[in-house]
């Protein structure tokens, strides 16, 4: 059995199965269908020779086609960039769309029947129950309150390195702020892993290479093999998500106890604790929720920040005119003190940040947190633009490639421009959810992005009123890893000057 662990004999062997799939399939005689469908522009097979650059892939073909299909060995997934085929399914015809037991069965390894990964009566229950949350005025302010102090921290340590001249590798310390955030938010715990302490290190570490294993399941066709002889990318998965689960377990029998014994009338602001007080005790099901939420409020944030400031270094412009921006609407002196800047980010201030809105949108639609997310055709069914989908097929929408279509945003599409997102009055505008995907859209719209945005601008709105960013070495290419959320790939490196000691 020792053959079976070199991938390289596994792909042969897949390889060979296909091809003989294929022909079989082919000498079927059939009853001649005479349904349009999408042209074909690949294999599962080219999906993995370009796994490492998949979303600019993805985007290559859409430039040829916007709607098409790739081959599996028994199935088919469809491709879509146009903005008519993603509201229908997402949101018109809803119903006959959902995550699928494709899509369960891949995701479930990392994430089990959280929202992300389930349909149906779990997915209502979830999603009523965590929207109710979302919504109360409560938490909008203790997160407000818990994304300034995260800020704050985060602008110390900057701080200091470029007190030393040090170089910063910020997307570490934003996923670290980004994970402080969820956790104290949605479980009432203070990480504090922003400040260097081991909290949740080992986790942080376990749950990136869980979530590195799932993504590569949608191009490993052979992952339920390596799964059921445990070998390869399947053993390293299962080995992080005992880290994982034990983790929060341990962070629920830690709030249970907590709450048993504290005072019954305490206001209890976080939604564990809100959860835990409509009974929903069960360990399992309250940490698949969880990590639903770690994975949405800390991967997604924390990239985003990323590459916004990646952004702000190769836009130096634009960086200046958003912090005078921020400067401007939150009143903060040139001389302030990180403690008064962040005293001064207050919702009014930061409803008059919209260049910074429009700035994080931008970036957002170049650079979107999940870049490809798919469902599952339940009965056959028609497209807006009048190709037929079989039951059982797999659809899915790129909003990576949607940023960079033309025909959608422009002849400058690939160009990072801001004022795009502004009126003649330079008022912020939104787009269609269908043209602009990165939260989804229809009944499975983000929760969070709110949420989302709200901490992202004060983060953004401390950080650039305190300091001048620019790329610790302008000639080292970015890029992207391989997630199921768009990272940069070994990193961010930065270096930043402080704007109060620049004036003295």
């Amino acid at each position: 059995m020792e053959f079976l662990k070199n991938p390289l004999i596994i792909t042969a062997l897949i390889a060979i199965l296909a091809a003989a799939a294929v022909i079989r399939v082919s000498r079927k005689g059939k009853k001649k269908d005479t349904r349009k469908y999408h042209p074909i522009a690949g294999t599962i097979f080219h999906l993995l020779l370009n796994y490492r650059r998949l979303y600019d892939y993805l985007t290559e073909l859409t430039r040829i086609n916007s709607t098409f299909r790739i081959l599996y060995l028994d199935n088919t997934e469809i491709y879509t960039s146009d903005p008519a085929n993603v509201e229908y399914f997402l949101k018109t015809n809803f119903a006959n769309f959902g995550k699928g037991s494709y899509h369960h069965d891949v995701l479930e390894g990392l994430l089990g029947d959280g929202i992300f990964t389930v349909d149906g009566e779990k997915w209502r229950q979830q999603r009523k129950l965590s929207s109710y949350e979302f919504s109360t005025r409560n938490l909008k302010e203790f997160s407000t309150g818990v994304f300034k102090s995260n800020a704050a921290k985060l602008a110390g340590i900057i701080s200091a390195a470029a007190a030393a001249n040090q170089i910063i590798e910020i997307q570490d310390l934003f996923t670290k702020a980004a994970l402080d955030s969820v956790f104290n938010v949605m479980l009432g715990v203070d990480l504090n892993s922003t400040a260097g302490t081991d909290n949740g290190t080992q986790f942080c570490k376990a749950f990136d290479e869980a979530s590195d294993m799932t993504c590569y399941r949608y191009v490993d066709i052979s992952w339920p093999i390596k799964k059921f002889l445990n070998i390869g990318s399947e053993a390293k998965l299962k080995k992080c998500k005992k880290v994982v689960d034990e983790f929060v377990y341990q962070v629920i029998s830690r709030k249970i106890e907590q709450m048993n014994g504290c005072d019954q009338s305490a206001t209890k602001l976080d939604i564990l604790s809100r959860f835990l007080e409509k009974n929903e005790a069960d360990p399992k099901y309250l940490k698949d929720i969880i990590l639903s939420f770690i994975i949405a409020g800390k991967d997604t944030t924390g990239s985003t920040l990323s590459w916004f400031f990646y952004m702000m270094c190769k836009h130096p412009n634009t960086q200046e005119k958003i912090f005078k921006e921020i400067r401007g609407a939150a009143k903060i002196g040139e001389t302030s003190r990180i403690e008064e800047i962040v005293a001064r980010v207050t919702e009014e201030a930061l409803d008059k940040m919209q260049l910074l809105q429009a700035a994080l949108s931008e970036t957002l639609r170049l650079y979107p947190a999940v870049p490809a997310d798919g469902k599952m055709c339940f009965s056959d069914d028609t497209f807006p633009d009048g190709f037929s989908v079989k039951k059982g097929n797999l659809v899915a929408y790129v909003p990576y490639s949607m940023g960079r279509m033309k025909s959608l945003w422009g002849e400058d599409a690939e160009e990072f421009r801001p004022e795009r997102w502004l009126d003649e009055n330079g008022i912020f505008r939104n787009e269609s959810p269908f043209k602009f995907a990165a939260f989804q859209a229809g009944p499975r719209i983000c929760l969070g992005k709110e949420f989302a945005y709200r901490q992202m601008k004060v983060f953004v709105a401390v950080l650039l009123c305190a300091f001048s960013f620019r790329l610790a070495d302008e000639q080292k290419p970015v890029n992207y890893r391989m997630l199921l959320t768009l990272q940069i790939d070994g990193g961010l490196h930065l270096r930043a000057v402080s704007r109060k000691k620049a004036l003295e």
